[in-house]
């Protein structure tokens, strides 16, 4: 399935659905190096996929502590419906993003990391709806510095666009909520 032809799906969610899970099909390069008989191939596939599931199970951790984020926010109080809904909406984003990076960690070999039972956020700051913008926005900004920061370290380029695939959705959440607060929501060209 080509860029092209998700890009003009109906359903946008079924189309991101369709280019993760096809990631997801193409990333066991260690496996078809095994059957064909290419031990230096596998073992160097697998040097590779250790270091893949490193970076995944980071990214997997920040996943599920963005979930548990929009989750105070949520019940917070603090929120009015609309913006509520988008919390809701972004977090149900990142229970996908969670689902695939387990999902692909397990094809890998590795073990997904669990969420923790509990995070420590700064929830006595939290005063009104636009601190709690701020802070998901600031989660967000640190959630497109850690991919932006994955993305080159993958040793299979397959895992690097898929992670390019969710750093484009955090950067989305990061300038919708800066919009939210009335805030620039591209405030520069690049990323810092």
């Amino acid at each position: 399935m080509s860029f092209l032809t998700l890009a003009n799906a109906a359903n946008p969610l079924e189309a991101r659905r369709a280019f993760l899970g096809k990631s997801g099909l193409l990333l066991s390069g260690t496996a078809v190096a095994l059957m064909a008989g290419r031990d230096a191939l596998a073992a160097q596939a697998g040097k590779s996929a250790e270091s893949d599931v490193r970076v995944l199970n980071s990214a997997l951790g920040a996943e599920l502590e963005a979930i548990a984020a929009y989750q105070v926010g949520a019940e917070s109080g603090l929120l009015q419906k609309p913006v509520l809904d988008l919390a809701v909406t972004f977090q149900g984003h990142h229970k996908e993003h969670a689902d695939v990076l387990s999902k692909t960690i397990v094809k890998l070999g590795g073990k997904p990391v669990a969420a923790k039972p509990r995070y420590t956020f700064p929830t006595d700051t939290l005063k009104n709806q636009a601190d709690v913008l701020r802070f998901a926005a600031s989660l967000e900004k640190g959630a497109v510095s850690a991919y932006l920061g994955a993305v080159p370290v993958f040793g299979n380029r397959d895992l690097a666009k898929a992670a390019a695939s969710i750093l484009g959705d955090e950067a989305m959440h990061w300038a919708i909520l800066r919009n939210a607060l009335g805030e620039a929501p591209v405030p520069a060209a690049f990323m810092a």
